[in-house]
């Protein structure tokens, strides 16, 4: 019963191990395909041609000469050893079973009717050196359980042939060096495989974790917007209702159905401001919990202004007369929120930088301007010292889009940068969609 069961445990691993083998990788790409430059792409089969063209006539003069084999076999053979090398670059795999049948035949030949024996065995030294050739591409396409199953085939032929051959008159047996020069390229080079891909798949997920931050990025200046932006409205909802539920004291005779109706609009307008705080408690989060103070507009752009003079960035401030009465709270939020973000960008990236901040009406529409020069001089980042939105210009084009508006932002040619939006006065009048252009 023991002796039954190691039979059947044996069986299973030699096929578990012919299985392994006989399995390639599904990628068939050539090494060095996707190398940008033309010359890098070809350098395989450069170097394998190369291979061949060293081994092939060498390979022929030392079976037909050392080994004393026929010369068309030591021919044959020779070609059925290297020409598979040019498979290598990109189904090493095959090749290997190519090759490496071919140097078994070889070994076999030269014990059974070779009648030279000043070479080493069981490896003929052109055979050695073109199969250490094959484990380069082997290691860097096969994985690392092909690459074990290889070593071990080796190794365990190797050491077959040289119990075959014991007592033959050959120079050295060679059979561990064979062994440890194979494992040491199969190593070598499947370490350099496993570090390339976890290179590649550490960019990729770089690049993943780089979508994920724009998009929450993206998330959360909406959701900000959208907080301020429920402030506004709820301050026109109060009004509604609060003009709703008076009417009927402020106005002398008023029928009863349009009493009725005002206090319907009154209740109405209450349900929708409880429907909006509650919203606002889903968008809120711990960071925003203590968003309570009152939305800033034009108005307060003129504080603002200095309290970036104050952090050392030297800025002037240029408002239309009378602007700030006739732009909407919601305009001027999104307004003001634009300058504060631009400001914050000079403080973060061009500290010292003279700006300007200019806001003027044009018809219908309201124009946003911040220029800043090139600083100075390298300076430390006071980036500390003026908080923004903290979503630069991913913020600025929501915030115009919020309003149906234009935004523009670049360098400029003397080393300074320009944000210039266009926000309707009354967005609700603006038919189409936003647009917006970035250079």
């Amino acid at each position: 019963m023991i002796k039954s069961t190691a039979g059947s445990g044996t069986v299973g691993a030699l096929r578990t191990l012919f299985d392994t083998l006989a399995r390639p990788s599904s990628d068939h790409t050539p090494l060095l395909a996707q190398s940008p430059r033309p010359w890098i792409r070809h350098l395989p089969y450069v170097l394998a041609v190369a291979a061949i063209a060293s081994l092939l006539p060498s390979g022929i003069n030392v079976m037909a000469n050392d080994y004393g084999l026929n010369g068309g076999i030591a021919g044959a053979l020779a070609v059925a050893q290297t020409a598979p090398l040019l498979l290598a670059v990109s189904r090493p795999l095959a090749a290997w079973w190519m090759i490496g049948g071919t140097d078994l035949l070889a070994a076999l030949l030269v014990l059974t009717s070779g009648s030279g024996g000043g070479g080493p065995w069981p490896w003929i030294p052109t055979s050695l050196v073109g199969y250490l050739f094959l484990m380069v591409p082997l290691s860097l396409r096969e994985p690392r359980r092909t690459l074990v199953a290889i070593w071990l085939v080796t190794a365990g032929s190797g050491i077959a042939l040289s119990l075959a051959g014991t007592g033959s008159h050959y120079s050295s047996d060679n059979v561990v060096l064979a062994i440890a020069l194979t494992g040491a390229v199969l190593v070598l080079g499947g370490a350099l495989r496993e570090r390339a891909e976890v290179r590649r798949l550490l960019t990729e997920q770089e690049q993943i974790s780089e979508v994920e931050r724009e998009r929450r990025t993206l998330l959360e200046e909406r959701a900000r917007i959208a907080r301020e932006l429920h402030d506004v409205v709820a301050h026109h909802m109060s009004v509604i209702a609060v003009q709703a539920a008076s009417a009927p004291y402020r106005i002398e005779g008023v029928p009863a159905d349009a009493a009725e109706e005002f206090t319907a609009i009154a209740g109405t307008a209450r349900e929708s401001l409880a429907e909006m705080r509650r919203l606002l408690g889903v968008l809120r989060s711990e960071e925003s919990a203590g968003e309570t103070a009152p939305q800033p507009g034009v108005g307060q752009l003129a504080q603002l202004v200095e309290t970036v003079g104050r952090a050392g960035v030297p800025a002037e401030l240029t408002v239309d007369e009378g602007l700030a009465e006739r732009v909407p709270q919601a305009v001027g939020l999104s307004a003001y929120r634009i300058v504060q973000e631009a400001l914050a960008n000079v403080v973060r990236h061009a500290p010292g930088a003279r700006t300007w901040v200019s806001l003027s009406a044009d018809g219908p529409e309201l124009r946003l301007t911040v220029v800043n020069a090139a600083p100075p001089q390298r300076t430390e980042s006071l980036e500390a010292s003026v908080e923004g939105t903290g979503h630069g210009l991913v913020g600025m084009r929501e915030r115009v889009r919020l309003v149906d508006g234009r935004l523009d932002t670049g360098p400029l040619p003397d080393g300074g940068f320009k944000v210039a939006a266009v926000l309707p006065l009354d967005p609700s009048d603006r038919p189409g969609t936003p647009g917006e252009t970035t250079a």
